[in-house]
């Protein structure tokens, strides 16, 4: 189960989690787009990355943080603070 908070639209699509790190692939259907939400239970730090229509849904899943830097996100967000990435 993601600690992440899913939105009620949203469907899961992929889930993921090593060394305390939760990585969830997202299908929001109400708005149909695609997003990674990014939760460190170690250090309380949580993302989300809206993925463009050109980007790879498992690339972005598979490397969050890879994506997150080149977008210029800073992912290092304690829990209550969440910030939407849009590409």
């Amino acid at each position: 189960m993601t600690s992440v908070t899913t939105p009620s639209d949203a469907r899961e699509l992929a889930f993921r989690a090593t060394d305390g790190v939760e990585v969830t692939l997202l299908w929001h259907q109400h708005n149909d787009y695609v997003s990674v939400t990014v939760f460190d239970s170690k250090t309380g730090e949580r993302f989300e990355l809206v993925l463009d229509d050109g980007e790879s849904a498992m690339d972005v899943f598979h490397h969050p943080y890879a994506h997150a830097a080149r977008r210029g996100l800073d992912y290092h967000l304690r829990s209550g603070e969440y910030e939407l990435a849009a590409a």
